[in-house]
């Protein structure tokens, strides 16, 4: 019997993926369970528009995150660090500071997105990468100062 899964079931597929199963699998399982539909037109339909829904809303989105990206490409920050002896910096700029700073100039991102390739412990200007959806990622400068 061919189904639609409506969730993740494992070692079988992932949601909204057609798999052909046995009857019994199938009625006494995965529908009674509320993980998948039998397939049928209806169902096909049904599914292919929640698929259209779904990419156009995600490419909505990845429109949104690039108008935020080239924001932010000609920003600079700037953070004033205490330093010691030959200029060494105390700690590091981490990608919470540099979240909390974006939050004060008004973009809202999260410092999950922030990849920190090498530590920002040294005066002078870092390049550090936001990702904000997997075909949205760029750099921004964050500048160390006395």
């Amino acid at each position: 019997m061919k189904v639609i899964l409506l969730q993740d079931v494992k070692k079988q597929g992932k949601k909204d993926e057609i798999i052909n199963v046995s009857d019994g699998y199938a009625n006494n399982y995965l529908i009674k369970n509320g993980l998948a539909v039998p397939v049928t037109e209806v169902a096909k339909k049904i599914l292919n528009q929640e698929l259209e829904t779904r990419r156009m809303q995600e490419e909505e989105q990845i429109q949104k995150y690039q108008k935020i990206a080239e924001e932010l490409k000609t920003i600079e920050l700037i953070f004033k660090v205490k330093t010691g002896k030959e200029d060494k910096v105390f700690g590091n700029v981490s990608s919470k500071q540099i979240s909390e700073e974006l939050k004060n100039r008004g973009y809202l991102i999260d410092k999950k997105c922030i990849k920190i390739d090498n530590a920002i412990d040294s005066l002078g200007t870092h390049h550090v990468t936001i990702q904000l959806h997997k075909k949205v990622i760029f750099e921004i400068k964050v500048t160390l100062k006395k």
